[in-house]
């Protein structure tokens, strides 16, 4: 009976608790609604107050953007009068527009008297503009207020003119921090849309270079241009971007991360699967290989997809160099990325497991070396590894003068004295420097962060497996790779699924001559880019015919 009761009562305890989760989780999702319809309102908030129409009234405009920008110290309403006495306002944002153009049409404006004081005919008689647009609603004038134009409002007329006059400071057009070239462009994309997109199209001067535009961000309203060479691209790829990007919904979008990472195929894996890049003639060459090209107002930073592993193994400079000394480079790197993703662990299996691989005289200094030390191999990997991504993050972060005397003093310091200290032996130190350097030369940056990353699971596996933990963890890797795809792409082609006639461009770098069709796994719709003879007549006769050519000082030592 006693028992009986107690049950009850639990089960009674059971029930409310359950109760109040249920509760908290009604509440939760009410919230998140509740939250999602404020997101809503404020979103058809703003397109009922833009869906305004433009008042004939001057003073009607003038209030409505007013209460719009009240206590924006950096909104400018400009009253002036043009036509004898017509009252007019020039709308801008300060810092977005060229002064100096702006001041030029007011000029123009305040001496005009052609009489009629219609839009139309100032816009055809009087404004020295070369990008004018009429608008009726506010909510397109807005925008384009608020995205550098510059307004303009005359009583009497019912629409708005909006002239181009974007300006500003920004950033001169310099070479890219993080993909310099020996030999090659000096170009490299800054913070502004309209100058990048001209950067890529100085390079290709054809009709068929598309750049369809869109905005992004309910509070940033990022411009971003998705570019592609039509007749080229497989246009299907262009339909899925712009599908994608047409489905972010986010406050802001600051940087290309940000649209990165939400348009990818796969958000787990460590491998990126869309390339940036700073450089234009980098972007120009993936769109005459068929790829699609994103770039996106306030950042040097463009996007390219479809992307493939090889893509992140491969730097601008092996196409601007001799053939054969950009395959020795590229194999350099292929050698060099396996370096630095196994080589601590293949340590660890070694010395703790396989002692028997090593020859006696080296297993005998290894032994020697690791007498003093009182931690397993793992643990002292784990400590230089971690402090050799400390030393590198310390001198990205830190100014750059202060930051290379950081790193410098800090491998040399800390390294000297850890060993002497005991605390980590001498060929773990040389293991780790030769993984670091190998790192290096993965010509992309987050490539080489996921190589970092996979090295201290390896690590772990190789304390735990021996060796057979090392080869599994890289079967593991290979076939997570095998299963990554990138706007519909396998990410390890053209080596899988084989393509034999892509490898040209990945085992080797092979001549231009030899490279006549774009890459067969991104279905292009156009295969081929070299002329139709040039590769036989340069086979034939093993180089251009100039080397025919009769000189003058040939024929008199003749």
């Amino acid at each position: 009976m006693y028992r009986g009761k107690k049950k009850v009562q639990h089960d009674k305890r059971q029930d409310a608790q359950t109760t109040r989760a249920d509760e908290q989780k009604s509440g939760q999702a009410n919230s998140q609604q509740e939250g999602r319809a404020n997101s809503r309102t404020a979103e058809e908030q703003w397109s009922e107050q833009g869906a305004t129409p433009i008042s004939s009234r001057l003073q009607e405009n003038q209030d409505y953007l007013e209460a719009l920008f009240q206590d924006s110290s950096d909104f400018v309403i400009r009253e002036f009068e043009i036509d004898k006495g017509r009252q007019a306002v020039c709308v801008f944002v300060d810092g977005l527009v060229d002064t100096s153009q702006v001041n030029m049409v007011l000029k123009a404006l305040m001496i005009d008297e052609g009489g009629s004081g219609t839009s139309e005919r100032i816009s055809m008689t009087t404004l020295p503009s070369s990008q004018i647009t009429e608008v009726d609603h506010f909510k397109d004038f807005v925008k384009l207020i608020l995205a550098g134009d510059t307004g303009i409002l005359i009583d009497g007329n019912n629409n708005g003119l909006v002239l181009g006059l974007r300006g500003g400071d920004v950033r001169v057009v310099a070479e890219p921090e993080t993909e310099k070239v020996v030999r090659g462009p000096r170009d490299g994309f800054v913070e502004n849309l309209r100058t990048n997109t001209a950067l890529v199209r100085r390079k290709l001067r054809t009709p068929n270079l598309k750049m369809k535009p869109m905005v992004l961000g309910r509070q940033s309203r990022t411009a971003l241009v998705v570019s592609y060479l039509e007749g080229i691209v497989d246009p299907k790829v262009v339909e899925e971007v712009v599908g994608r990007l047409s489905r972010i919904e986010i406050d802001a979008v600051l940087e290309s991360g940000y649209v990165e990472e939400l348009i990818q195929d796969s958000t787990n894996s460590p491998f990126p699967q869309v390339q940036y890049t700073e450089r234009p003639d980098t972007v120009a060459a993936s769109l005459l290989e068929g790829r699609v090209a994103i770039i996106i107002d306030g950042t040097p930073f463009a996007l390219i997809v479809p992307t493939t592993f090889w893509q992140f193994l491969q730097a601008s400079e092996d196409y601007y160099e001799r053939y054969q000394i950009a395959t020795l480079v590229r194999w350099l790197r292929y050698t060099f990325l396996i370096i630095s993703l196994f080589t601590p662990s293949l340590y660890i299996a070694v010395t703790t497991f396989h002692q028997a691989m090593l020859p006696t005289p080296l297993l005998l200094s290894i032994a020697a070396a690791r007498e003093a030390i009182p931690f397993p191999a793992v643990i002292e990997a784990f400590i230089m590894e971690i402090s050799f991504e400390a030393l590198r993050e310390a001198g990205i972060r830190l100014p750059k003068m202060v930051g290379q005397a950081v790193s410098i003093l800090g491998a040399l310091v800390v390294g000297q004295a850890a060993v002497e200290a005991g605390i980590v032996s001498a060929p773990m130190v040389i293991i780790v420097s030769i993984t670091g350097i190998a790192s290096f030369t993965i010509p992309r940056y987050n490539a080489s962060i996921a190589v970092r990353m996979l090295r201290f699971p390896l690590m772990i596996v190789a304390a735990i497996f021996g060796i057979y933990g090392v080869i599994l963890g890289g079967l593991f890797i290979l076939g997570h790779m095998a299963n990554l795809r990138s706007f519909g792409v396998p990410y390890l082609s053209p080596t899988g699924p084989l393509s034999v006639g892509d490898l040209k461009d990945v085992l080797i770098r092979a001549p231009w001559f030899a490279m006549k069709k774009r890459p067969e796994f991104l279905s292009t719709g156009n295969q081929n880019r070299l002329g139709e003879t040039m590769r036989e007549e340069l086979l034939q006769e093993g180089g251009q015919k100039g080397k025919t050519i009769e000189h003058k000082s040939e024929e008199g030592s003749g």
